[in-house]
């Protein structure tokens, strides 16, 4: 796909300093670009690059001043990060929504519904009672157990599990390989030094617009529900156990993990390889 000067402009309601017909088909980052390809600039550390890059266009923050003449076109804006991040994503959503229709072989049930402008690749299997929304996209292994749910625009990408019951809502990304409500880590130690199963009964919940990495697992929980609330997101390799909940638009970088029962706040920021222990309660807003 091409695109010029005049059209990211407006898709970013950004402003044009030089050539508004300057074309690109691809990206790239600033210290490689090429010709025809679209780049930008937001860590200082990088600015040296915008005056040797040979990039067609390049986003950069209204708050930019030159210290040499450039020949390449430039989108100003007031945040040059986030409107890179809005073209990419109208860029990924013009790529996806051409993928439509039903691919063989794949498995669904009788009793399912589907909404409409579905994709569903081959080697899916869809159980009895699981409730597809409208442009919903399901790549090659996706498992959907007995009741699922998954809401409008949510993406499962290849090797998904989604165990029976659970509940995902709109514009959900899951990527490869992640397993959502398989069973928490429940066992009760008896006087003979077995440990006897505790059934879990209950599900996860994921709310809208929450991203989830490759080969996370979220455990469904013992009664009621494991929740993961709106706009959160987790990277991958993160380990979420039963009963846990994740606030409103938390973070959690790869290879966390968060014991059973603890409630995280809302806009938390948890780093890499955290461990969290069980049945606490972090405030909004916490850093760890």
């Amino acid at each position: 796909m091409t695109f010029t000067a005049a059209q990211i402009a407006m898709i970013i309601n950004g402003k044009i300093e030089g050539d508004a017909t300057a074309s690109v088909q691809s990206f790239g980052k600033i210290e490689e670009a090429v010709a025809g390809q679209l780049s930008f600039l937001a860590n200082p550390k990088y600015e040296e690059y915008l005056y040797t890059t040979q990039a067609s266009i390049i986003i950069v923050n209204d708050s930019l001043v030159l210290k040499q003449n450039i020949t390449t076109t430039l989108v100003r804006v007031p945040d040059s990060y986030t409107a890179f991040a809005t073209l990419l994503s109208k860029y990924q959503e013009m790529v996806t929504q051409k993928l439509q229709g039903i691919q063989q072989p794949s498995y669904i049930a009788e009793s399912a519904t589907l909404g409409d402008n579905i994709f569903v690749a081959a080697f899916v299997y869809i159980s009895e009672n699981v409730k597809l929304g409208n442009g919903v996209k399901l790549f090659a292994g996706v498992f959907l157990g007995n009741n699922v749910t998954v809401g409008d625009n949510t993406i499962l990408h290849a090797g998904v599990k989604i165990y029976h019951d659970c509940k995902l809502g709109k514009n959900i990304t899951v990527h490869a390989g992640t397993v959502i409500g398989s069973d928490g880590f429940g066992f009760a130690p008896q006087s003979d030094g077995i440990y006897k199963k505790v059934p879990q009964i209950g599900n996860v919940v994921i709310e809208d617009f929450v991203e989830i990495g490759a080969n996370a697992t979220i455990d469904r929980a013992t009664i009621g529900s494991t929740l993961i609330k709106k706009g959160a997101k987790l990277d991958n390799l993160i380990q979420v156990a039963h009963n846990v909940e994740v606030g409103t638009n938390t973070v959690i970088a790869a290879q966390s993990g968060i014991s059973g029962s603890t409630k995280i706040g809302n806009n938390v920021m948890i780093g890499g390889q955290a461990g969290i222990a069980g049945h606490i309660t972090i405030a909004d807003g916490s850093k760890i």
